[in-house]
């Protein structure tokens, strides 16, 4: 049997040197290029050969916004929202939000009447006819029409092929 007093422990430090001079490269280099790529603005247009042409090559960027324009809203504000008339009868919901050519919105199609999808009727009414208002902490939108005068206006329907709303006459 071997006393406490004679085993010996040798604690010796090994060098990690080299591997702290390797880490401490790659966190400055890290910092360094980081740093680096902050500092350079992201491009807010195309470039100039793109703008002239028109056409989009695989490396040409969008033109991008630094800023969100503060007095707009989404188009969730509007999309599957009830409308209501003046006074606070629901006449329908809101079911699509058309997008001209040039990017903005020109009309919405309003669904009317129906129970549970059943005899439901699809109407466009331009998107200027719609008001949002806020009461409380809430928002409406108001149309300055009955429900009878939306069910008897032009149909619409969607066409899946053509991706486009089309009359119901059709």
């Amino acid at each position: 049997m071997i006393a406490a007093s004679h085993i010996r422990v040798t604690i010796t430090k090994v060098e990690d040197k080299p591997m702290k001079k390797i880490l401490s490269a790659a966190a400055l280099t890290l910092l360094a290029s980081t740093a680096t790529f902050a500092q350079q603005p992201a491009p807010l247009s195309p470039p100039a050969s793109t703008q002239q042409s028109g056409a989009m090559s695989p490396s040409s960027t969008a033109t991008l916004m630094a800023t969100v324009p503060g007095d707009c809203v989404t188009v969730t504000n509007y999309y599957k929202q009830n409308v209501y008339d003046p006074s606070d009868s629901k006449i329908g919901e809101i079911a699509d939000v058309l997008i001209n050519k040039e990017g903005r919105i020109t009309a919405v199609i309003i669904s009317v009447g129906g129970f549970l999808g059943m005899g439901e009727k699809d109407v466009a009414a331009p998107f200027e006819a719609i008001r949002a208002t806020q009461k409380g902490n809430e928002g409406f939108l108001i149309m300055n029409t009955t429900k009878d005068a939306l069910k008897n206006a032009p149909g619409y329907k969607y066409d899946r092929t053509t991706t486009k709303w089309v009359s119901d006459k059709s």
